[in-house]
């Protein structure tokens, strides 16, 4: 049976949303795993900060200790 020109073009039609779609779920798990590493970073540089303001804290209360 010899295909129609619309039943060719809805088969290429459907083929090409089906590599939209995938192509939308692989961009969404990209921009998913880069905001997950954003904030991972984030966390451990405001960890690190936390610990280096608390660290500098408590050499200015050694210091103060030992002047008086």
């Amino acid at each position: 049976m010899v295909k129609s020109a619309k039943s060719r073009a809805e088969k290429y039609f459907t083929a090409s949303e089906r590599v939209d779609k995938q192509f939308l779920i692989e961009k969404a798990k990209a921009e998913q795993a880069r905001a997950d590493h954003t904030a991972r970073l984030r966390n451990l540089r405001l960890a690190k900060e936390a610990a280096e303001k608390e660290a500098a804290e408590k050499e200015a209360a050694e210091k103060d200790r030992s002047k008086k």
